[in-house]
């Protein structure tokens, strides 16, 4: 089983990253890009056997606990067979 954890900043939070990115690539001539968030993603592979709920419970409480800084960041996640 495999867990994919994706952590970006809260929608509150200025991104200068993502806007420097915007900005190039406006200045190379991606226009129809209206705004860019950036973040960072973790592939986390669980052992077998390991039940859905655990898995969920397992990943939300690593997301929490020890991938994000709860202040300024947020996660979403997918567990695949």
């Amino acid at each position: 089983m495999k867990a994919h954890v994706y952590v970006t900043l809260k929608t509150s939070v200025l991104d200068p990253q993502g806007q420097t990115i915007q900005n190039a690539l406006r200045k190379i001539g991606f226009t129809d890009v209206t705004a860019v968030r950036q973040g960072k993603y973790f592939a986390l592979s669980l052992a077998d056997g390991l039940s859905q709920d655990s898995a969920r419970t397992a990943v939300e409480r690593i997301a929490r606990e020890v991938l994000t800084n709860p202040v300024i960041e947020e996660f979403t996640y997918r567990i695949e067979d």
